[in-house]
């Protein structure tokens, strides 16, 4: 039995807003923190371990960490080294293997052009680009950057595999952050700061919450000790909001979550020329592979990759936005407001938030709101 009035925190959920808080509060604050985590393990999406084969592997997939933020960069390096880690990642489209985001490179390769200078590739942008009015969803987002050809060979289908909806059915805002280079730079990310955790991002987190103020309880439900915490304990809920309010028996909000598919392979070197390539075709179940061997150049006489299939079912990760489910989103936040000023109840986080977050964008979310709430 859990002797929760010993705590001063209740923090659920083990991922990287809640661990980022809870080291917040007992070294910040002096206060005695209780993370709940319904997992085996701590660290939420980003958990990694060490397979058969040797190799560090993410169990939910590849993260790559990135940022610009000096005050996340300066954070996170309290707890661990990080290594550079200039992501790249290539995509099948007509049987040739092209690099991500879309640059002179990719261009050239896909219509068989030469392309040599970014006034050129700009010029070929504004010939083959679709102008709106405005930008009222996905396809209109994508065709207005990317045009029509692109948009076909590459985003329509992929993001149906991906979201089980055309880019027509999804906000802007889903398919408007993709990056789109104009000259010959061919890394995924162009923040200051490209990197990968040394040790691993478990390491990591046990690095972040290795304080003896910290205790943390895992393969527990929030929904067995939810009716025993005194409303003077404050709590940070970074679970699924709409989970949090299952007794109001109200519509579910949508979200994609990810079958992976490991494939490990004895006396084999590499399986691909690269850590992630992408399967933008509807002919192919999976989204993408993902090589973990390439990651930190990584030695085993083995090699593991892991195929992706996005999925209505299981664990949630991404939500699915559109107007629908923003409209009832905005329903739950209200009665998130209300759980706040009566029971001192904090919805932080991508899932309680119902946002997608960066690692970076997450840290520094709970950095700000700790300051803005609990660093008075």
């Amino acid at each position: 039995m859990i002797e929760i009035n010993k705590y001063d925190v209740i923090i659920v959920g083990a991922g990287l807003s809640g661990c980022v808080m809870a080291e917040r509060f007992a070294n910040i604050k002096n206060k005695k923190v209780l993370i709940i985590e319904k997992r085996e393990h701590i660290g939420g999406n980003c958990y990694d371990y060490i397979d058969e084969n040797g190799i560090l592997i993410n169990k939910y997939g590849a993260h790559l960490f990135h940022t610009n933020d000096e005050e996340v960069w300066e954070y996170i390096n309290k707890f661990s080294k990080w290594v550079r880690w200039e992501h790249e990642v290539k995509c099948i489209v007509d049987d040739k293997i092209i690099p991500l985001p879309i640059n002179i490179t990719s261009i050239n390769m896909m219509f068989n052009l030469n392309i040599k200078n970014e006034k050129e590739m700009d010029e070929w942008l504004e010939q083959n680009k679709i102008r709106y009015d405005k930008i009222t969803n996905g396809e209109e987002a994508v065709k207005s950057r990317f045009g029509e050809q692109i948009y076909e060979k590459i985003f329509k289908y992929y993001t149906y595999k991906q979201w089980n909806k055309y880019p027509n059915e999804l906000n802007e805002e889903v398919l408007s952050r993709i990056p789109l280079r104009n000259n010959f730079d061919t890394r995924y990310f162009n923040d200051r700061y490209q990197v990968l955790p040394e040790k691993g991002y478990t390491n990591f987190f046990n690095q972040l919450i290795d304080n003896k103020n910290i205790d943390i309880v895992l393969n527990i439900d929030f929904e067995t000790i939810k009716n025993n915490i005194s409303e003077k304990k404050i709590v940070i809920y970074t679970g699924p909001i709409d989970f949090y309010f299952n007794d109001k028996n109200m519509e579910k909000l949508e979200y994609r979550s990810i079958n992976f598919i490991i494939e490990r392979y004895k006396n084999t070197n590499y399986y691909q020329s690269n850590s992630v390539i992408n399967y933008p075709s509807i002919d192919i179940d999976y989204t993408r592979i993902v090589e973990y061997k390439h990651f930190l150049n990584q030695k085993s006489p083995h090699t593991t990759i892991v195929k992706e299939i996005s999925t209505d079912k299981g664990d949630p990760y991404y939500p699915v936005l559109n107007q629908k489910n923003l409209t009832l989103y905005n329903k739950y936040k209200m009665l998130a407001e209300d759980e706040m000023k009566n029971k001192n109840i904090h919805f932080l986080g991508r899932l309680a938030n119902y946002k997608y977050f960066n690692m970076d964008q997450a840290i520094k979310n709970s950095l700000e709101y700790f300051n803005n709430n609990f660093n008075l």
